[in-house]
This record gives C-alpha cells, structure tokens and sequence, in this order.
C-alpha cells in the first residue's frame, strides 16, 4: 500500500497542542511567576532578545539551552524548576521550588532571578507573583491565615475543583512589588492537579494585567475623545444654519475625521486583545469551579466587582469611538450632499446665463447680417452701376440706371449670404 502524503505542518500543528505542559508541583512549594512585556511595539518585537535573555539565565545554572526558534522551555536550573513560555505580546517566566519559607511571602523566594539578570531584560514586568503552595489545615487555621496574610477588604478565596484545593489572593501589589497567592492542597490532590491550578492562577494574574493596559489606554483617550464628540456636534449644528458656507465646514470635517480614524486605527490593536484577554480570564477562572469558603467572596466575585466595570468601560469606549466615526462618515456624506446641490444650483444659474448670453449673440449675429448685406449690398450696387453706365449713351440717366438695380442686387446679397449661413449650420 502506497503510503498517503501528509501535509507538511501537519505533525507541527499536533504536536502545538502538547507543546505547553502543565508544571508538576507537589504541596509544599514555593511558585515565583514573571511575565515581561515591551512597552512599545510587542507585537512586532525582536523575539531573539527573548531567547537571548533565557540563554543568559540558563548559562547561570549550566543548563542546556533550548534550540532556536522554539516557544517555551521547561527544564531543571539548580533547585528549581523553570518554565519559559514566549507569547503574542509577554513571555513568561515560571520557577518551582520544593518547600516553602518560614517567612510567607519572603521576597527572597525571587531570588531565583538575579537583580542583575532582571535589568538586562528586553521588556518590562508586567506582573509577577509569590505563589505559596502548602498542605491544607483545618479550616479555621486557613481562614486565619488569610487573614493574616492578604487584606480582608479585598481578599478573593474559593475552593476549586471539587475541593481539591484551598486558593486565595487579594489582588494587591506587595510592598517588594509581587502579587500574592496562596494555595492550600488538600491531601490525595495529585501534583499534577495542583500543577494545573498554579498554571490557572498564574493565567488569571497575567491575562488581567493585559486587559487592563486597554483600560490604561481608554483613560488617557477619554478626553480626547471627549473633545472630539463636542467638535463634531458642533459641526453639525452649525451644518444646519444654511448661512455658514458649506466650504468653510470640509476642512474642519476632514481634520475631525482624521484624527478619529487614527485614533481607531491605533487602539484597533489594543482593544481586540483586551477583549481576547478578558475572555481568558473568565474561562480560566471558570475552569476552577469554584465553590465558597466561609461565606468570603469568590474569584468570581471579586472579578465581577473590581475588573467587569473596567472591561466594560473599555468596550463602551470602543463603541463610542466606532460611533464617532461613523456619525462623521454621515455628516460628510450630508456636507457633501450639500455642497453637491449648491454646486448644481451654480450650474443651473450659469447654464441659465450662457443661454441669455447665447440668444443675445444670436440677434447681435442676425443684427451684424443684415448690416452686413447692406454694406455689401451697398458695394455692388456700385460696382454693378459702373459696370452699366456706358448704357447712358442711350439716353438713360445714371439715377435711373441705379434705382433699376439696387433691388435685384440687394436679394442676390441677401441669398447669397443666407446660403452661405446655411452651409456654416
């Protein structure tokens, strides 16, 4: 049997889908998460650099570094276990470390990144995070501990996946600049399970702060959008006094609706990954399936409070700025409309004028023949005159001889030029 030709990204595109594992991490363990990000253009970014700086690390600890061109990594660096992940935007950065401190929260724990390595990094941190990943006490015990540990206002907690686990964080910058995390593992979870929910925590963390920068970006446009709502209602307001020539209005149009479309063109971007973003922060959540613990609020909860109305001002400034130009786009189409009637008003006067001028030329031409078949009339008479004036030998008088011919020479001039006038039509 002839074997049938595979298509040639066909085993790359299978194996895409096994290409990010989820980290194995066993109860206790300590988790420190970063995820770097260009402030400018991180679409578009030299990935090199990316890959450059994960050699840099890897070179610390002897590691074998990864092969070019590849999109994570995972492998052993000392005592700790490194997950390198590259994204559309971010890469990331994962250590497990077996144990926890005696400190909760010890910014130490982020000393498996050196200070020096982190100021050589391509980007900026977007976030980081401490996660703290223990073997679950009694309830009492962990409530107390949270309490401890995060701020009681703002603090998120659930149980996940059928009980399995205990997660908590309150969302808040720490003072040595990580988020916190806590993760109580009830015992027979298995560390691929825990795994699963470390990555899921640290997706949650990551994903918001992406969707947040469109939010970032809404605020510092809000004004200007603002002020280009005003001018626009101006414009058209003053479409409608039938004093203000419509020639006046085209430039401040065409300014106005520049600047909108460039300010959708450079937001397009932003926006469609702040919605993805927020998409994935919700399934990831969702995928916790989370259950209340002592009546605190829930990951849920405190993402329907805090993060949707932030979302949802994103989108309703996408929906603005949409609608902003398309009421633009309209009162162009209306100011061209109008100016397209005065135009053809002008054409119609002017039109109007060439006809009188027209019919003004046709009698002055009228007038100028029939001047002209006198003054040639006048001339051939003459001529004709001389031409019989020998007939007055005869007894024939030169008046009489005169008055005999002026008539028949005055209709042959005058069909003559009549024909010719005929010919020219």
């Amino acid at each position: 049997m002839t074997p049938i030709d595979d298509h040639p990204l066909r085993y790359a595109l299978a194996n895409e889908l096994h290409a990010r594992p989820f980290p194995v991490a066993g109860a206790p363990c300590t988790v420190v998460f970063l995820a770097v990000k260009k402030p400018e253009a991180a679409v578009a970014r030299d990935r090199g650099e990316d890959m450059a700086h994960l050699v840099a690390l890897l070179d610390r600890h002897g590691a074998q570094a990864p092969k070019d061109g590849v999109t994570h990594y995972s492998g052993q660096i000392g005592r700790h276990w490194l997950k390198w992940e590259q994204h559309t935007e971010f890469v990331t950065y994962t250590a497990i470390t077996q144990n926890v401190s005696d400190r909760p929260f010890n910014p130490a724990d982020f000393e498996v990144f050196p200070e020096d390595w982190l100021k050589e990094s391509p980007g900026k941190r977007i976030t980081s995070v401490l996660l703290r990943v223990v073997p679950c006490p009694k309830d009492e015990v962990v409530k107390d501990a949270l309490l401890d540990w995060f701020d009681p206002e703002s603090l998120a907690v659930s149980r996940v996946l059928d009980d399995s686990a205990i997660c908590a964080s309150d969302f808040r910058i720490d003072p040595a600049g990580h988020m916190r995390f806590a993760l109580f593992v009830r015992e027979g979870t298995g560390d691929r399970r825990t795994g699963r929910i470390v990555q899921r925590l640290c997706e949650i963390e990551t994903y918001k702060a992406m969707s947040m920068l469109g939010f970032a970006r809404v605020n510092q446009l809000s004004s200007r959008i603002g002020a280009l709502d005003g001018k626009l209602t101006e414009l058209m307001v003053e479409m409608t006094d039938d004093t203000t020539p419509p020639d006046s209005l085209l430039p401040q149009l065409l300014t106005t609706s520049t600047e909108l479309e460039t300010i959708s063109a450079r937001c397009s971007f932003r926006f469609g990954a702040t919605g993805a973003y927020e998409a994935l922060v919700n399934q990831r959540i969702t995928v916790l399936r989370e259950e209340r613990f002592k009546g605190g609020q829930t990951f849920a909860d405190f993402m329907m409070r805090r993060y949707d109305p932030a979302m949802r001002t994103v989108k309703s400034a996408e929906r603005r700025l949409k609608a902003l130009s398309d009421r633009a786009i309209r009162a162009g189409e209306l100011l061209r409309t109008r100016v397209d009637v005065e135009r053809s008003a002008q054409n119609q006067a002017l039109l109007e004028s060439m006809d009188r001028r027209a019919d003004l030329a046709l009698r002055l031409q009228h007038t100028v023949e029939g001047l002209s078949v006198v003054a040639i009339s006048y001339y051939a008479v003459s001529l004709v005159s001389y031409f019989l004036y020998p007939l007055t030998s005869i007894g024939v008088s030169k008046g009489m001889l005169t008055a005999a011919i002026t008539i028949p020479v005055v209709l042959c001039v005058w069909f003559a030029v009549r024909r010719i006038r005929k010919r020219l039509a």
